[in-house]
This record gives C-alpha cells, sequence and structure tokens, in this order.
C-alpha cells in the first residue's frame, strides 16, 4: 500500500465527546485516545452514528450534528478514505492506464515498482493488464479500483464497509493489504471475519438507560468481543442473587415481608433442542465456508466459470451472516 510518512505518535485525543442529530444522542460523554498503529473495528446498528464519530474523531465539520467535548488531532496525518464506489474508472482506458495514470512505475511502500508488476500482485497478467476496462467483468473492475486506491499514501486509513459486492479474490487481497499497513485503521464492517484479521480493538455503539448512544471499547476484534461480553453479563447475572439476598434480609429487617426470588427461568423444548443443534449447524457451515475458500483461493475459477464462482463468493457472505448470527444466538441461549 502506498503508505505516507508516519504521523505523530498521538493521532488523536478525544474528551467528553457529545454527537447529537436531529433530536437524538448518538454519542454521549465518549472519551479515548487513538495511537499511531492502532487498528480500531466500530461495530452498531445501522443510522447508530458509526461514521459521524469517525468524522467527529477526525475534526470534520458536518454542520448537521450538534458537537461539544474536545478532539485534539496529532501531527502529520495524511487520511485516505477507501470506498470503492468513490472512484470512476476510464472504460476506455486499459486496466495498467487507469491505475498509473499513464507512467511505467508506481510507488509502493516507498519504493518504485513497474506498473506491470504490481497489477500482477492484483491477478492481472501483463496482457490482461493492457486491456479496456471496459471489456472486464464486475470482479476485475473492482480489483482495478482497489489497485487504484491502495497507492495512495496516507498514514491513517478509513474503511466504511469495504467488503459490500466484493468477489472472493477481491476480498482476500484487501484483507492481505489492510491488515500489512503499518498505520492506523478505522474500519466499519459488518463483515466479522474481516475485522477479526484486521483490527486490534473494537468499539461497540449501545444506549444507556436514557436511550442516549454510547461506545464502548473492547480490546481484540469482534470474537473477543463477543466473549467479553458474556464474562460481563455473567458477572452481572452472579451478582444479581446477592443483591436480591441482601434487599429481601434488609426488607425483613423492617418488618416488611419479603418477597421471594424468582427460580432462574429454565429453556422451554424448543430453545434447548436449538441450543443443541447449534454447535453441528455452525460446523457445517465452517466446512462449507473452507471448501469454498479453497476452491476460490487462487482466483482461477472466476476464468472457468464466471458465475458459478461468484456464486460461490456471494454464498460466503451469506454464511458469514448466517455464522455470525448462529454464535449470537448461541450466547443468549447459553446466558
Amino acid at each position: 500500500m502506498g503508505q505516507g510518512e508516519k504521523s505523530g505518535k498521538l493521532v488523536c485525543k478525544v474528551k467528553n465527546l457529545h454527537l447529537e442529530y436531529d433530536g437524538n444522542v448518538l454519542v454521549d460523554d465518549f472519551t479515548t485516545t487513538i495511537m499511531r498503529g492502532d487498528k480500531i473495528g466500530i461495530v452498531g446498528p445501522n443510522g447508530a452514528g458509526k461514521t459521524t464519530l469517525i468524522k467527529a474523531l477526525l475534526d470534520m465539520s458536518d454542520d448537521e450534528v450538534t458537537k461539544s467535548g474536545s478532539v485534539e488531532l496529532g501531527t502529520n496525518l495524511k487520511i485516505a478514505f477507501f470506498d470503492q464506489l468513490r472512484d470512476q474508472l476510464d472504460l476506455e482506458a486499459s486496466v495498467a492506464q487507469n491505475v498509473s495514470e499513464g507512467s511505467d512505475f508506481v510507488e509502493v511502500g516507498g519504493r518504485k515498482t513497474h506498473i506491470m508488476s504490481y497489477l500482477q500482485d492484483f491477478l492481472f497478467a501483463p496482457e490482461r493488464a493492457r486491456t479496456p476496462v471496459k471489456a472486464l467483468s464486475g470482479g476485475e473492475r473492482n480489483r482495478v479500483l482497489l489497485a487504484k486506491q491502495l497507492l495512495k499514501p496516507a498514514n491513517i486509513l478509513v474503511l466504511d464497509e469495504p467488503t459490500n459486492d466484493l468477489d472472493m479474490a477481491t476480498l482476500e487481497l484487501l484483507e492481505e493489504s489492510v491488515a500489512s499497513f503499518g498505520g492506523t485503521i478505522l474500519l466499519i464492517s459488518h463483515d466479522r471475519s474481516f475485522m477479526d484479521n484486521v483490527v486490534t480493538s473494537t468499539w461497540v455503539f449501545g444506549e444507556d438507560e436514557d436511550g442516549k448512544g454510547v461506545v464502548n471499547e473492547y480490546v481484540g476484534g469482534y470474537q473477543e468481543y463477543l466473549v467479553q461480553k458474556n464474562r460481563e453479563e455473567a458477572s452481572r447475572a452472579a451478582k444479581a442473587p446477592a443483591n436480591n439476598a441482601a434487599s429481601n434480609k434488609a426488607t425483613n429487617k423492617s418488618g416488611t415481608a419479603a418477597k421471594p426470588n424468582k427460580a432462574a427461568k429454565k429453556l422451554n423444548y424448543n430453545d434447548q433442542r436449538e441450543l443443541d443443534n447449534l454447535p453441528k449447524e455452525i460446523a457445517a457451515l465452517e466446512a462449507e465456508q473452507a471448501q469454498l475458500q479453497e476452491k476460490l483461493a487462487d482466483g482461477s475459477w472466476f476464468n472457468t466459470d464466471f458465475d458459478a464462482a461468484t456464486a460461490a463468493s456471494e454464498r460466503l457472505l451469506t454464511i458469514e451472516d448466517e455464522m455470525m448470527h448462529k454464535l449470537e444466538r448461541w450466547s443468549e441461549l447459553e446466558g
């Protein structure tokens, strides 16, 4: 990737950030520090304010959002927004001309590299690199855009749902490039596997008792977040009986009859059966995922049967969603 000069050690220091839009509190009293090299995944429902938060962190103005609190930015920040829909390709020009803008060489990681050598990393043989973009498949065009965008010099990379509509070959190239990026990353994604392979911490949008948006920070990727969340819930559940007992004891001393504690809720037959089946269902999805990933690994399937390879790539995205749903359901039932 075309990484720019290093930013200062401090990227962003935020204190008591409050973001409000159309009367809704998106973020309330958020304090954090982002250091050079941090790779942060941001999770939350659509419309929660994930993109708005990133813009606020980078001190980008938005007249429609009410903002308070302080944001202190570090030095020498070079920000690149990754969005495959923003770049336009010249359909009449070749792959190489689109990516290098007419030059025979491009700069990758501070070194000059011949454009043909660079494009081979994106599965374009020299003859294909000379082909006009109008003759390419949709997946190949996405790879051209990826090759072009990854040349942008930056030390902060902002990715907002970057994996949408990418075939497996392009997705793997993107993941490899992002994972090796030496700067700071702010990533919004519903692709939990991609997030787990890239980020070192996860921010999760939620709401407090008053319905205000809050952001909680967890170490690690999405799976680590789920584990920590389960531990927190288990800890709260363990404390609840003790608190109830203390409350009942205090009530008895005052002379008022204490209400008996409710028995722990047991799973009904259907829920218990669902819980018992979940491990097998997840294992089956993992096996199907591994099989498809192996077939798509070198990208040759797209040349021999483009429709089947595209369908398999789309199925992989569906599998990821199904697996996350089942994992979350497993956590819910066990809780």
